[in-house]
């Protein structure tokens, strides 16, 4: 035990009530250490807990799993008064596996704390308010999920089968799950027999995961069934080569469930189709007259539905006009870089990885848009003023980072304000998967690089998780 630690597993009959809840979904409650020193000063004279299970408004006892000088982790063990905004999860794994923690959250709630959690971060960390929150957008809450990385784990000894799933909250252990509600109905439906199968070959202690990529339907109006199903696609991760007993179980497999497998024997440049090829994988933007095909190792967005709504929005606020050049950077395979180019005179998309640069060249000529629409390769977290000046001039600018944000980008943006700011775009859209680094990347736009942040809101892409997605628009101020 640490110093600090003490006993855990202490059950607290006297009750609390909850007053906010984290990102975990964990509700925080505040135990005061002084009730003199707490009537000066609640907050750092009171000991903060994290309840597991609890949310705001609710009386709960509860069971300490870890306590520390100046805060613990419990977990609810009664609700007493249950908030208004409960919800009953649907997921029976709920509570075990680490992916969904908001369930228990109505989903309108859940889409409140996030947008409040990105206008605290805009405020705290960038010192800035946006001019217009936009209002949150949504789509659908269950089934929503078309790619995913499932972990495999050999546990027979214990459970007597192969576990196949997401990871245990906050664990290295793989949840025991026979279904998903937030993957489409059909994959949920394979989890038990994909269980079935890698018990059955030869390397099942290394076979450690199978990436799922679900594409769009050939024709979903079609009377053939085979061209009216979403086109499936398996990637299982072979760390040692397949026997031909077990090729064959997997071609029936793949036969039964009519799905297409692919294997990955090393790292991701080896992923390749292993058997039948049943349709072209791929997601489609039909506001835009965009057909997308991917690979299931590419980069693409989960949700079909709200990526849709997400590009038809952020173009919409770029206010793109004919005659504009267009930079998009972190451009993947280029979601957002084909429906640009049919706004625009030009768009550049600009990418660190090349494989997805070959991707996305061969998607704009996939689309009849290679003559508007270039890509170019290049690092993205190693940019400078004159990085920026070799792009070119652009009158618009959309950023769609990862996690990392887009920090150096921001910094060369803030040099070029200074030295050549003509350079500059005009407005830029930043579609954001954390908004803690987009707060960041706000603070220097709008304290160094003369911009404002004309409006901000979120995109509840991923429903029942903490994470983040958002979107935020920066004008350039007049000089």
């Amino acid at each position: 035990m640490r110093r600090g630690d003490k006993p855990v597993n202490i059950e607290v009959t006297e009750p609390i009530t909850v007053t906010s809840l984290d990102l975990d979904a964990q509700g925080i409650a505040r135990l005061a250490a002084n009730p003199e020193a707490e009537e000066l000063d609640p907050e750092s004279s009171s000991k903060v807990i994290f309840i597991k299970g609890a949310l705001p408004t609710e009386l709960v006892t509860y069971t300490i799993t870890s306590d520390k000088a100046r805060f613990a982790k419990a977990k609810v063990r009664e609700i007493l008064k249950p908030a208004v905004f409960r919800a009953e999860p649907k997921c029976v794994a709920f509570g075990v596996c680490g992916g969904c923690t908001m369930q228990h959250l109505d989903i309108r709630a859940q889409v409140a704390m996030k947008q409040r959690v990105l206008e605290d971060d805009l405020r705290h960390i960038a010192k800035v308010s946006p001019e217009e929150i936009f209002r949150p957008m949504g789509g659908p809450t269950w089934e929503y999920r078309h790619r995913a990385r499932l972990s495999a784990v050999n546990r027979s000894i214990k459970k007597g089968t192969v576990l196949i799933g997401f990871h245990e909250g906050k664990s290295g252990y793989v949840a025991d799950m026979l279904a998903c509600e937030i993957l489409p109905k059909h994959l949920s439906d394979l989890l038990p027999q994909m269980r079935k199968l890698v018990m059955g070959l030869s390397i099942v202690d290394h076979m450690p995961q199978i990436e799922i990529a679900v594409g769009e339907p050939e024709d979903p109006n079609s009377d053939d069934p085979k061209k009216a199903a979403p086109v499936t696609a398996l990637v299982f991760r072979n760390l040692k080569p397949l026997t031909a007993a077990d090729e064959d179980l997997l071609r029936k497999f793949a036969d039964q469930h009519h799905v297409w497998i692919w294997l990955q024997p090393k790292g991701i440049e080896t992923v390749a189709p292993f058997y039948p090829e049943i349709g072209k994988l791929c997601y489609r933007l039909p506001e835009f007259e965009i057909e997308m095909p991917f690979k299931p190792a590419d980069f693409t967005q989960v949700n079909h539905m709200m990526n849709r709504a997400l590009v038809s929005k952020a173009i919409r606020l770029l206010e793109v006009k004919e005659s504009d050049r267009v930079l998009d950077l972190f451009c993947g395979i280029g979601n957002f870089t084909l429906p640009l180019a049919r706004k625009a005179k030009a768009v550049l998309g600009i990418e660190g990885l090349a494989t997805l640069t070959t991707r996305a060249k061969a998607n704009a000529e996939h689309n009849g848009l290679a003559h508007k629409a270039s890509f170019m390769q290049s690092d993205l977290f190693e940019v400078t003023a004159e990085t920026i000046a070799e792009w070119g001039r652009a009158d618009r600018w959309l950023m769609d980072p990862p996690r990392e944000g887009a920090m150096e980008i921001c910094k060369a943006i803030s040099q070029l304000h200074t030295i050549n700011s003509e350079l500059l775009p005009q407005r830029i859209v930043y579609v954001s998967c954390n908004p803690k680094t987009l707060a960041r990347d706000a603070d220097i736009l709008c304290h160094q690089a003369g911009y404002t942040l004309k409006g901000a809101g979120i995109v509840n892409m991923f429903p029942h998780t903490s994470h983040v997605e958002s979107m935020a628009v920066f004008d350039r101020l007049p000089v």
